[in-house]
């Protein structure tokens, strides 16, 4: 199975991922403005998105996929983009398929162990039932139950659709992301390395990137150069999308 992808633009491919419980459609607007030079892939990684569902989640079957998407549209050589989730799915694929990434964009995440801090969200999607909501007004009543920042529940509930008239449902397979939430904090392997031209950003509002993670990603990222972008937090390329651009395209020209 492939997964699912929004093609826009011609020339060289940049690939994009998006992080946990987000989809491709969350790098839309960021996504047209790379497509005025390249070839942008946004992609939705398995279990999120209109991508396959399947019961196995952890990164090295996301970067499996990664590889299956680039044989399926015969990419040889990419800019590759990833946030949070994303990025930690673009680090391994790197690592693995270093001659198939030209450069590497890394977004608010670090290579090391995070633990688990997605419970409130999930306990929230968990809570929602489409046999009595009937409106996405009621979805995010409920939801801000569970999560009280109005800006992060816009962002999950991307995620609705009507599966039929009058029935809403998500895209995302919540079960199996619920199950195995723990493996997304997992870290990129201890000797895993890619010595190419990589990038990390990371917003000056958020925590996901410390001065103490420096020197953890020189380790696995060699040439690595990290951006602090102003006025963001963890959604940074969301938060300030204008110098999110200026630096991924300082970066790749």
């Amino acid at each position: 199975m492939v997964l699912h992808s929004n093609i826009i633009g011609e020339g060289k491919p940049f690939v994009i991922l998006h992080g946990f419980l987000g989809m491709s459609d969350n790098w839309k607007t960021l996504g047209n403005q790379f497509a005025e030079h390249f070839q942008v892939h946004l992609v939705d990684q398995r279990n999120h998105g209109r991508s396959f569902h399947d019961d196995a989640f952890y990164y090295e079957a996301l970067a499996e996929d990664l590889k299956n998407y680039f044989d399926t549209h015969q990419i040889k050589d990419a800019i590759l983009l990833g946030h949070s989730m994303g990025g930690k799915t673009a680090m391994l694929f790197a690592t693995l398929y270093p001659e198939l990434v030209s450069k590497l964009i890394i977004a608010d995440i670090s290579p090391r162990f995070y633990p688990i801090h997605h419970d409130a969200i999930l306990d929230g999607l968990n809570s929602l039932d489409f046999d009595t909501l009937k409106s996405r007004g009621q979805a995010d009543k409920q939801l801000a139950n569970y999560v009280t920042d109005a800006g992060t529940r816009m962002f999950l509930l991307k995620n609705l659709y009507w599966i039929e008239k009058g029935k809403l449902a998500l895209r995302i397979n919540l079960d199996v992301l619920t199950e195995n939430v723990s493996e997304v904090g997992e870290a990129l392997p201890l000797h895993a390395k890619f010595d190419g031209d990589t990038l990390f950003l990371r917003g000056d509002k958020s925590e996901y990137i410390g001065n103490q993670d420096e020197t953890l990603i020189k380790n696995h990222f060699p040439e690595a150069k990290i951006i602090t972008i102003a006025n963001a937090g963890h959604w940074l390329h969301a938060e300030n999308p204008k110098d999110f651009y200026q630096a991924v395209t300082n970066f790749v020209n």
